[in-house]
């Protein structure tokens, strides 16, 4: 990894820093149970904006190949995006007409979990993931998958073979790609004259407002305002008509763009009011950015100081959801397994492996029952509530849940 000194959409120098998160270690990579004992490799997390686009971005990189080739993340096992993609699959099919000569294309399909839905439809599908072992499950449920890095290459191989998108959908991706002008160009190619593009991504007036730092990780290379956005897709001949504000990731956009100039679906006045608030809010200027190293030292500051207090207690903690996010809060406060006990995690690909960096073992929901720990820390807090549905059993030796982010809170099961 070496520092990126230029902006990766405008190429004006970086200079401006929102936060740094020191060394850490690769988000995702899970460690086994029987690695030597010696550190997790660590590297600079450092956030940078563009002082001339302001676009939000890591100022290092590193390698997709060591990040996506396997992956431990699989969308079916939340509940939550289960149900959010069954209703985005619902809305599109209505309003952009999608039938059986229709073709769905998903960039970053992991598990097929959304196309599913759409082929239960009676939609055409297409999946692309770089992830073997997901690319694998997602085939193995009856979703077609090409095993790939999207890029303007890949997406011109396709078009070139017949197979362009009547919607393309890319949920939570476009942020892990830092040649991110290539991703977009081949979006661009992906798309039929007459397509749509849909994109999610975690919006950074939320991770602003909500101090969420802990969605910094390296797998993370862009935090994007829809402000940026729009100019960015603008510069491949892309236009956005719609924009919507979503729960998801703590607070996500959903971007709606077509071909520029063809005049398909006018433009909504949303983009310009979700503008007009990021605008507002100060993203227009690139020092608004650093209120989120002030965000990271009070959630760091506020769990440390927890689990201080719970080990001279005596009092056990666990924690729930192996999540990226958690690696990074965790690995900030410095917890190790002797500060908590295990984490656990509904996946079985992340169960019996350790968490990055910080070592903590990863097991099974129901290894709770067994230890009955004193608190539980909830550490995707965008899904609280379904977890703490789903565990509420701790109450039934007084356990309480710790949902660390904004601010800490106790809460009884």
């Amino acid at each position: 990894m070496t520092p990126q000194v230029a902006c990766r959409f405008c190429a004006a120098g970086l200079t401006c820093e929102a936060c740094d998160c020191g060394d850490q270690p690769l988000a995702n990579s899970l460690v086994s149970m029987d690695a030597p004992d010696v550190p997790d490799p660590r590297f600079p997390l450092r956030v940078m904006v563009c002082s001339a686009c302001l676009l939000v971005q890591l100022e290092q990189a590193a390698d997709p190949g060591a990040m996506f080739t396997e992956y431990s993340y699989m969308s079916s096992v939340s509940a939550f995006w289960r149900d959010h993609t069954a209703r985005f699959s619902a809305m599109a099919v209505d309003r952009f007409g999608l039938t059986a000569e229709s073709l769905v294309m998903e960039v970053g399909s992991n598990d097929g979990t959304l196309l599913g839905a759409f082929a239960g439809r009676g939609i055409p599908i297409l999946g692309i993931d770089p992830a073997a072992n997901v690319t694998a499950e997602a085939r193995r449920r009856g979703v077609p998958t090409l095993t790939a890095f999207f890029g303007e290459r890949t997406a011109t191989e396709l078009a070139a073979g017949g197979r362009q998108a009547d919607l393309l959908v890319a949920n939570n991706v476009l942020a892990h790609a830092p040649a991110l002008m290539d991703f977009v160009r081949g979006f661009a190619r992906a798309l039929k004259p007459a397509g749509v593009l849909s994109i999610e991504v975690p919006h950074v007036l939320a991770m602003l407002k909500g101090a969420q730092f802990d969605t910094i990780y390296h797998e993370h290379v862009f935090y994007f305002s829809a402000l940026v956005l729009r100019k960015v897709l603008a510069a491949v001949g892309l236009a956005v008509f719609d924009v919507e504000t979503l729960p998801t990731h703590g607070g996500s956009l959903r971007l709606l763009a077509q071909h520029a100039g063809t005049g398909q679906r006018p433009a909504t006045p949303a983009l310009d009011q979700v503008i007009k608030a990021e605008i507002d809010a100060g993203l227009h200027r690139p020092e608004s950015y650093r209120i989120l190293a002030d965000a990271a030292a009070r959630v760091v500051g506020g769990l440390r100081a927890f689990l201080d207090q719970a080990r001279a207690d005596g009092a056990v903690v666990a924690a729930y959801g192996a999540a990226a996010k958690g690696t990074m809060l965790l690995n900030a406060a410095g917890a190790d397994s002797e500060t908590i006990v295990f984490v656990a995690d509904a996946s079985p690909l992340k169960q019996g492996y350790r968490m990055p960096g910080c070592r903590i073992p990863i097991v099974a929901p129901d290894r709770l029952k067994a230890v009955r720990p004193d608190f539980l820390l909830v550490l995707p807090w965008n899904i609280a509530d379904e977890i703490m549905e789903a565990t509420r059993f701790i109450g039934a030796w007084s356990g309480q849940f710790v949902i660390p982010s904004p601010v800490l809170r106790v809460i009884a099961a």
